[in-house]
Parts: C-alpha cells; sequence; structure tokens
C-alpha cells in the first residue's frame, strides 16, 4: 500500500492506495493536466464542474478504450480459431 502527497489544481493531497506512491503521483499528474485543459477551454467555469466534465472525459475514453480492446480480442479470437482449423488440416 502507497502514499503520496499530491497536487491538482494547486491543491494538496495525500493519496493513500494499493499502489506504489511513483503510480499515485503519475495518475494525479494526469488528472491535473486533464483538469488544466478543461480549463484552458473555458476558464470561467468552476472548479467543482471542471472536475465532473474530466470525469466525464476521461470515463468516455475509458469506455471506447473498453470496447476497441473487446473487440480486438474477438479479432485475435476469430484468428486463432482459423489458424486452429488450418493447422489440423495438416495433421
Amino acid at each position: 500500500m502507497g502514499s503520496a502527497e499530491v497536487v491538482i489544481l494547486g491543491q494538496r493531497y495525500r493519496v493513500k492506495g494499493d499502489y506504489p506512491p511513483e503510480y499515485i503521483q503519475e495518475l494525479a499528474e494526469f488528472v491535473d493536466s486533464r483538469l488544466k485543459e478543461v480549463r484552458e477551454k473555458s476558464p470561467q467555469i468552476t472548479p467543482l464542474k471542471a472536475a465532473v466534465l474530466t470525469a466525464l472525459n476521461i470515463a468516455d475514453e475509458l469506455k471506447r478504450t473498453k470496447r476497441e480492446f473487446e473487440a480486438v480480442s474477438k479479432d485475435i479470437k476469430f484468428i486463432e480459431d482459423k489458424a486452429e482449423s488450418i493447422i489440423k488440416l495438416f495433421e
């Protein structure tokens, strides 16, 4: 279990988790950079609204990545099945 002090939008937080401090710091830097992107596009947005919008953007990215992974996994399974069928022809 790790613990790290991180800075997100200028605020310091002590974050504890099941991962090494370096990984927690990396996650915090990622979130901070995504929040800053949202705030740059909409400087008038409140930090809370920026956080919600950032969370939705990250959730969308995760969902799309999972769908792509599932599609690629199905393609790989199809190719493996075809390869197995071809190998059986030569046995």
